[in-house]
C-alpha cells in the first residue's frame, strides 16, 4: 500500500493535539476538523488545515459521518484518525471510509462490530478460552431468562447493557427481591441511551479492581501486549487516575493476563492499538475475567507510553502502513511507574456539577527537577469551555522510578498546574492522591464512590490571601504596593487594606498591604487567617513568602482567583457598605455554567424566601436548580430557553429594608 503522507484527525480538544504532536514529529501533514464552537480551538491552531464540519452540537458536526468523510477527501486526506469517543468505535465511519479508499486508523470493521456488542464479545473470548465472569450472556435474553439465571450465577448480581458503556444502565442487585424492578429499569435505560435494551447479567465481582491490556497487532498476524493499567479510581465509571504498571499484579501473573489479552484480539482478527478490559478481585489477583474489548486508542495511554517508550500513535501509523511490528514481546520491558490524573471542568465540592467558562490564566508545569511532567492538553489562556462536549481539559501525566514517587510526583504537578477562570478537580485529584488506601495501593473500583462526599474544597490560606491583596494593591497603583506612598499621611506611608467577603469561621478578611509587608486578618473570633508575611512581584512573577512555585492571580467579576501550590481559591472583594452586601450586589443569582435555562419556577416581582428555587438550567444534560440567596424581592433576568454563559446573572434577590432606617 502507500505510504500515508496526511491525516485527518476526526476529533478534537487535548486528543486531537496529541496526535497532531506525532504527525509532526513522523513528518506527516495533519487536517483538524472543527464546529463553530471550536472555531479557535487550539487543535484546530496546530493543524496544518483546518475544516469546518457545522454548528456546535456534536450531532451536527463531530458526529456527521459524511461530512467527516467529505472534509478527508477535500483535503486528499490517506487516512483518518478517530481519536476516541464520538465516531472511534462506530462501525458505520470505518466502512464508510473504506468505500471512499481512505485508511481508517483502527481495527477491521468486523472487529468493531463484534466487540461493540458486549454479548457477542463475550462469545468470541470464550471461544479461544478467555476466562469471563460466571453468568448469562446471549441474544434476545427475556426478564425471565435473566432473573431463573441469577441464583445459579450467585448474588450479587450485575445487570449490564449490551450496548453502550459509561456505566449507563448498569444495577447491582444484593437481594433477590430487588432483580424484578432492576432488570425493568436496566432494560428502561438501556433502550433510552443506546436505542437498544438488550442486556445480560454476571455474578458481581467482590472488590474489585480494574485491570486493562494495552495490545498492539499489525496486518500479519503478530500480536503483542505492552503491560496492563490499573484505573480503579473512577468515580460513577468516569475514570479518574490511572496508573501503570498495576500495584496488584505480580510478573506471573501479569504474563497470564497479558497472554488472555493477545487471545481476546485474536478472536476478531485485531490490528493497530486497541485495550482489552479485565475485573480482577482484590482478593484473589490470580483470578481476571474479561470485560470488554476498547478498539481504539484509551485516554489513558499515556501511562503505557512513559513506561514502554512506544509511541502508540505512530504505532498506528505503522501498522496502518502495512509495516510488520519492530516490536516483539520479549523487547517490551516496563520501566519505572507512571501515574495520570485527567483534569475536567466540574465541581467536585458541589457534587461534581460540571462548570464553564472562559480561561483567564493557565499555567501547566512542564517539569521539574526530576525531568519532564508531561501535558497532553486542548485548551489555552482565553479557550471558552462549553457544555457542547465531554468535560475533560487535559491529562498531566508523571514517570518515576517506582510508584510512591510517581505519587509523590504528580501530586506536585497538579499543585503547579494553575487554571483559574472556571473551577476544576485538580484539588480533588490531590485529596484522591493523599488517601491513605491510594498511597498504599489497597484500590477498588468503589473507593472514588467512598471518598467523594467526604471532599470539601480547600479553605483559603493566608498565602492566598496575601497574593490577591499584593496584586490588588499593584494594580492600583500601577508601580506596585512598594514604590508608593498610597496611604501616606503626616507620620509616614500607612498600609493599604483590601478587603474580602469572609465566612461565618473567618468573618470579613482584611489584608494590610506596606511595601513587601503583608498582614493577614480575619475578624472572626479565634480567626484561623490571622498571619503575617511578605509579597513582592518579580518581573511577571507573584512571589508569595511560604510558596515555592509562582503563583496566579487572576481578577474576573469582583473576585480574584488564585492558584497556588496549596489549591485554587475564590476570594470575593467586599462590598463597601451593609447595604451593598445585604441589598441587590449580595442577591446576584449567577450561572455556574453555561447552559439553558429549562424553567423559572417564580415570577418577576414575587416575595421569595432564603432557599427557594428561582432558575432551573440544564448543562451536559444535568438539571441544577438555583435558590435565593436570602429572603427578598426577585428580579428575573431570563426566561425558559435562554442560553446563558458562567457567572451570567439569571435574577437579582432585594433584600427588604426597613424604611425608618
Amino acid at each position: 500500500m502507500s505510504k500515508i503522507e496526511k491525516v485527518l484527525i476526526a476529533n478534537r480538544g487535548e486528543i486531537a493535539c496529541r496526535v497532531i504532536d506525532t504527525l509532526r514529529t513522523l513528518g506527516i501533514a495533519s487536517v483538524a476538523v472543527y464546529s463553530d464552537a471550536d472555531a479557535d480551538a487550539r487543535h484546530v491552531k496546530l493543524a496544518d488545515e483546518a475544516v469546518r464540519l457545522g454548528p456546535a452540537a456534536a450531532t451536527e458536526s463531530y458526529l456527521r459521518i459524511d461530512r467527516v468523510v467529505e472534509a478527508a477527501r477535500a483535503t486528499g486526506a490517506d487516512a483518518v484518525h478517530p481519536g476516541y469517543g464520538f465516531l472511534s468505535e462506530n462501525a458505520a465511519f470505518a466502512r464508510a471510509l473504506s468505500e471512499a479508499g481512505i485508511e481508517f486508523l483502527g481495527p477491521p470493521v468486523e472487529s468493531i462490530e463484534t466487540m461493540g456488542d458486549k454479548i457477542t464479545a463475550r462469545a468470541a473470548v470464550v471461544e479461544r478460552d478467555v476466562p469471563v465472569v460466571p453468568g448469562i450472556s446471549r441474544p434476545g435474553l427475556t426478564d425471565a431468562d435473566l432473573i431463573g439465571a441469577a441464583e445459579g450465577i450467585g448474588f450479587p448480581v450485575l445487570i449490564k447493557p449490551s450496548a453502550g458503556g459509561g456505566g449507563k444502565g448498569m444495577h447491582r442487585v444484593e437481594n433477590p427481591a430487588d432483580l424484578p424492578a432492576a432488570v425493568a429499569a436496566a432494560r428502561r435505560e438501556a433502550a433510552a441511551a443506546f436505542g437498544d435494551d438488550a442486556l445480560f447479567m454476571e455474578h458481581f465481582v467482590d472488590t474489585p479492581r480494574h485491570i486493562e491490556v494495552q495490545v498492539l497487532a499489525d496486518k500479519h498476524g503478530n500480536v503483542i501486549h505492552l503491560g496492563e493499567r490499573e484505573c480503579s479510581l473512577q468515580r460513577r465509571h468516569q475514570k479518574v487516575i490511572e496508573e501503570a504498571p498495576s500495584a496488584l499484579l505480580d510478573e506471573a501473573t501479569r504474563a497470564e493476563i497479558g497472554r488472555a489479552a493477545c487471545d481476546a484480539a485474536r478472536s476478531v482478527g485485531y490490528t493497530g492499538v486497541g485495550t482489552v478490559e479485565f475485573i480482577v478481585s482484590a482478593k484473589r489477583p490470580d483470578k481476571f475475567f474479561f470485560m470488554e474489548m476498547n478498539t481504539r486508542l484509551q485516554v489513558e495511554h499515556p501511562v503505557t507510553e512513559l513506561v514502554t517508550g512506544v509511541d502508540l500513535v505512530e504505532q498506528q501509523i505503522r501498522v496502518a502502513n502495512g509495516e510488520v511490528l519492530a516490536i516483539a514481546q520479549e523487547d517490551v520491558t516496563l520501566t519505572g511507574h507512571a501515574v495520570e490524573a485527567r483534569v475536567y471542568a466540574e465541581d467536585p465540592a458541589a457534587g461534581f456539577l460540571p462548570t464553564g467558562g472562559t480561561v483567564t490564566a493557565l499555567r501547566y508545569p512542564r517539569s521539574d527537577r526530576r525531568g519532564p511532567v508531561r501535558v497532553d492538553t486542548g485548551i489555552e489562556a482565553g479557550s471558552v469551555v462549553g457544555s457542547d462536549y465531554d468535560p475533560m481539559l487535559a491529562k498531566v501525566i508523571v514517570h518515576a522510578d517506582d510508584r510512591e514517587q510517581a505519587l509523590r510526583r504528580l501530586d506536585e504537578a497538579l499543585a503547579g498546574t494553575q487554571l483559574t477562570g472556571l473551577r476544576t478537580n485538580v484539588d480533588f485529584c490531590r485529596f484522591v492522591l493523599a488517601d491513605a488506601d491510594v498511597i498504599s495501593g489497597e484500590l477498588d473500583t468503589e473507593l472514588l464512590d467512598r471518598l467523594a462526599p467526604t471532599y470539601t474544597r480547600p479553605a483559603p490560606t493566608v498565602r492566598a490571601y496575601a497574593a490577591a491583596a499584593i496584586t490588588a494593591v499593584a494594580a492600583a497603583t500601577g508601580d506596585g504596593a512598594w514604590g508608593t506612598e498610597t496611604g501616606w499621611r503626616i507620620g509616614g506611608a500607612q498600609p493599604t487594606v483590601v478587603r474580602f467577603a469572609g465566612t461565618e469561621e473567618t468573618g470579613e478578611v482584611h489584608v494590610s498591604v506596606l511595601g513587601d509587608a503583608v498582614t493577614v486578618r480575619g475578624t472572626a473570633e479565634d480567626s484561623t487567617l490571622d498571619g503575617a508575611g511578605t509579597a513582592r512581584i518579580a518581573g511577571e512573577r507573584l512571589v508569595v513568602d511560604g510558596y515555592s512555585t509562582p503563583v496566579t492571580v487572576d481578577l474576573l467579576g469582583g473576585t480574584y482567583w488564585v492558584s497556588g501550590e496549596d489549591g485554587t481559591h475564590e476570594l470575593p472583594l467586599a462590598r463597601s457598605t451593609s447595604k451593598d452586601r445585604d441589598g441587590a450586589h449580595g442577591g446576584d443569582v449567577v450561572s455556574p455554567m453555561p447552559g439553558a435555562v429549562v424553567a423559572v419556577p417564580v415570577e418577576d416581582g414575587q416575595t421569595v424566601t432564603k432557599g427557594e428555587t428561582l432558575v432551573i438550567i440544564e448543562a451536559m444534560k444535568m438539571e441544577q436548580p438555583l435558590a435565593a440567596p436570602h429572603d427578598g424581592v426577585v428580579s428575573i433576568a431570563v426566561r425558559t430557553g435562554d442560553k446563558v454563559t458562567a457567572a451570567q446573572v439569571l435574577a437579582t434577590v432585594t433584600a427588604n429594608t426597613n424604611e425608618g432606617e
